[in-house]
């Protein structure tokens, strides 16, 4: 067995795993049939391309910064006759930083690596207008398994974040691991693809643990006590918390992480 690792960054991500009309919503963290979705694109895979190999591939997910959840009302008009729609309302996360990792098959997940490093179709975090600020692909391990893998990989977050959380000890980041055997507590999450056809898009269940696991060393050079100046109110005049728990997003952090494409903050 081996594990591929992903970072999955961006000024805007959606992961639905339910849509109901004209309300689309956002899980807090990747789907699997999101990320894999994101694999078979790199791909190339065509929407009506068997998935069985792919979907038997293990997923988990760290939380390395949550983001925030937005709203966004939309407007569209029908192409031909222009007739107006029904508003829509689409939800985000913002400034959402997180690992994603597939454990199974070597040579699949080396063909998958591949893939990321030399995509078909453009990567992007649950939506195509959502495009990942960094590179995706985190590399591929055949020395651990997807538990260890998720436990040692540097901690991704932003440097304004890491500087938050500079001076805690005890920072524990969340994970949402697909259960392997029948744990005593589980949640049950529709978002295994058995086809991505549109004409007929089926998914089915698994079951997901929850997690946490202590913050690694991070991948930044973030100094101890060495703080960046308060900001100061922001937009909306409330001023940034004076305290944070890191696996809470927190609406009143008026920071906007930009994360410029293909290189680190």
């Amino acid at each position: 067995m081996s594990v591929l690792l992903l970072q999955l960054a961006g000024p805007l991500q959606s992961w639905g795993a339910t849509a109901r009309f004209a309300r689309r919503t956002t899980e807090n963290a990747p789907t699997k049939s999101g990320v894999l979705g994101l694999l078979a694109a790199a791909q190339g895979r065509d929407r009506t391309a068997d998935l069985t190999d792919l979907a038997a591939l293990r997923f988990g997910v760290r939380v390395d910064q949550p983001g925030t959840r937005l709203r966004d009302y939309q407007t569209a008009q029908h192409a031909d006759t222009g007739k107006s729609m029904p508003v829509s309302e689409c939800f985000y996360l913002a400034d959402a930083v997180f690992v994603a990792a597939l454990e199974g098959d070597h040579e699949l997940l080396s063909e998958l690596h591949r893939a990321l490093r030399r995509p078909v179709y453009t990567p992007y975090l649950g939506r195509r207008s959502c495009p990942p600020a960094r590179p995706v692909e985190l590399g591929l391990h055949t020395d651990r398994d997807l538990a260890q893998a998720l436990a040692r990989e540097p901690w991704h977050a932003s440097k304004w974040y890491l500087r938050r959380l500079a001076r805690r000890t005890d920072v524990r980041l969340t994970t949402l691991v697909e259960a392997a055997g029948p744990p005593a507590r589980t949640d049950a999450l529709r978002d295994v693809p058995l086809s991505f056809d549109p004409r007929h898009r089926r998914y089915a269940l698994r079951g997901v643990v929850t997690g946490s696991v202590p913050a690694p060393a991070a991948d930044r050079d973030i100094e101890p006590g060495r703080f960046p100046a308060d900001p100061g109110p922001g937009p909306t005049g409330d001023s940034p918390a004076s305290s944070f728990i890191p696996t809470v997003p927190d609406p009143r952090v008026s920071h906007h992480d930009p994360m410029p494409p293909l290189r680190g903050d």
